[in-house]
């Protein structure tokens, strides 16, 4: 009995067309989904939704169409193009009226130093004239440097009798401020010591102490003050000479500006 021959398998040439097929259905899908989202609106959202339907259900509903009646396919363009204030550009107004209001800010602070300075200047006018007193508005604030000769006697931390007055009126113009109010004592490089000061730390800081003492009494707040001794390491010349040794002896109070963050009420 012969054998019979396998039965030749059949085979499809036509096997492609399902993949093909597939293939361009997602493609159909991809470029609506793309159509879709670049203007959205409610008629792009609704063609998108049927479309999606097309690609994955293959189900067409035949009462309902693609495109809505009288209505364009494109939006108008107040629509397209919503106005967006974005993250960077809110950033910069924020910046811009906080750069204002420190410019402002700043600007009141400047003037009310300078009043301050004014103020101390016509006070102190006569020792001024005679180069005694020197009153400056820096970025730290207004210092007022005065020659120890005007105040003290050699050696000594008693104020004479004559700069009373003066620092009473100093003290009077202060008092009406809230500032900080830094009070140095400076003496030159030659050296003392005495069983009352063993060095130009314990003269200067006792100088220093004295002038604060006085301003205290005549009305300045004490919490608004502090007193340092700096001795003679922060001369404003050189100790080469009698005359550049004088103007390194003195004492230098400093009115502190104000701090611009708080006075702009940041944190608040």
């Amino acid at each position: 009995m012969e054998r019979r021959g396998k039965r030749a398998e059949h085979s499809s040439n036509d096997r492609w067309l399902v993949s093909y097929a597939d293939f361009i259905t997602l493609l159909f899908a991809f470029f609506v989904v793309m159509y879709s989202i670049s203007s959205v609106n409610e008629a792009k959202y609704k063609v998108f939704s049927e479309s999606l339907n097309i690609a994955f259900t293959k189900q067409i509903n035949p009462t309902s169409p693609l495109v809505p009646p009288n209505q364009p396919l494109v939006a108008p363009a107040q629509q397209q193009r919503p106005t967006i204030v974005t993250l960077a550009n809110r950033n910069k107004v924020l910046v811009d009226k906080r750069t204002a209001q420190l410019g402002e800010q700043q600007r009141k602070i400047d003037d009310r130093m300078k009043k301050l300075a004014n103020g101390l200047s016509q006070v102190m006018a006569s020792m001024i004239k005679q180069r005694m007193v020197n009153i400056n508005q820096t970025k730290r604030g207004v210092v007022m440097d005065i020659s120890a000769s005007t105040l003290f006697g050699t050696g000594e931390v008693v104020l004479q009798d004559s700069s009373l007055d003066v620092l009473r009126q100093v003290a009077a113009v202060l008092s009406k401020e809230d500032m900080p109010i830094e009070v140095e004592g400076h003496t030159d490089d030659t050296p003392i010591a005495t069983a009352q000061f063993p060095s130009n730390w314990e003269l200067s800081s006792a100088r220093a102490s004295s002038v604060v003492r006085v301003l205290i009494d005549s009305g300045v707040p004490a919490k608004h003050v502090a007193v340092m001794g700096l001795a003679s390491n922060q001369p404003l010349v050189p100790n080469n000479s009698a005359e550049n040794r004088a103007r390194n002896r003195r004492v230098t109070i400093t009115i502190a500006s104000p701090n611009l963050d708080r006075e702009a009420g940041v944190g608040e």
